[in-house]
């Protein structure tokens, strides 16, 4: 038997990585083509089967006006992973421009935009979000952009912090003695090793950010009923729970679920993938 010495084999993903990506991919797959996993149209209402049990007809039973829940489920996908990636993409893009900004700035341009990171990291991102809600109104759109400003803040910070740091790696101060031009370092240097921790804090965020939704949509500040939204139909639930748990539970569990996926998958590439 040979060893080879110097050779790292690394590990496998664990099998609750290897899980969360395929309910992840599912979930991307049910948003782009949803007629893979059912035929049915999410808005077509059967009176005469009206808060129908779940059954091989209806794996997840219809709700009050005959509507297959699961069809809405799937096709609620896209307006929830739109949200989600949408905000989440947005803060990071702004997220990453702020924390370079204060990060590379003299010391009281950083003072005072560090301070008022630190001010807005003090208000829950729901309370923000609601804020923009309110003042923008409400609507899909409206979702997506007061979502990802909510969220922002955290996103500053931690490139702010990795600006820090890398601003004064030997690496950075090496191309500065040598010439480099400034704005060739923060694109060749700052920019990729700023990046990094913002993409896993992504991921992660997308969760964060489809929870979000969902709450906002359930007080009746997303979408307007009937879209096949998952906030919307937990809204549209909601009352029925003595007579038909599994309008409001089925929804529940799917957004429950896609939290915890992408929580996993984002703790995964935070280790390099390992377990």
């Amino acid at each position: 038997m040979t060893v080879l010495a110097g050779v790292r084999t690394r590990k496998p993903p664990a099998v609750g990585v290897v899980v969360a990506g395929v309910f992840l991919a599912a979930l991307l797959l049910a948003a782009l083509v949803p007629t893979i996993f059912t035929a049915t149209d999410p808005l077509n209402a059967e009176i005469s089967e009206a808060l129908a049990a779940p059954s091989a007809a209806h794996p997840f039973g219809t709700d009050q006006s005959g509507r297959d829940v699961f069809a809405r489920v799937i096709y609620g996908a896209r307006y929830s992973l739109l949200v989600g990636f949408g905000a989440s993409a947005i803060a990071l893009v702004v997220g990453l421009l702020i924390g370079l900004i204060s990060g590379l700035s003299p010391k009281p341009v950083d003072t005072v935009l560090g301070k008022a990171i630190v001010v807005l990291m003090a208000f829950p991102e729901f309370l923000l979000a609601l804020l923009v809600i309110a003042i923008i109104g409400p609507g899909e759109s409206s979702l997506v952009i007061a979502i990802s400003l909510a969220a922002i803040p955290a996103y500053a910070r931690v490139a702010r912090s990795q600006t820090l740091v890398v601003r004064g790696s030997s690496y950075v101060r090496s191309a500065t003695a040598l010439g480099v031009p400034r704005l060739a370092t923060i694109v060749r240097h700052v920019i990729p090793n700023t990046l990094g921790p913002l993409l896993v804090m992504a991921t992660i965020g997308v969760g964060t950010a489809i929870v979000s939704a969902a709450g906002l949509s359930f007080l009746g500040l997303g979408p307007a009923a009937p879209t096949p939204e998952w906030g919307v139909i937990l809204s549209e639930g909601r009352n029925l729970l003595d007579r038909a748990p599994w309008v409001a539970a089925f929804p529940g569990l799917v957004i429950t679920a896609t939290v915890i996926a992408t929580s996993v998958v984002g703790r995964a590439l935070r280790s390099g993938g390992r377990s």
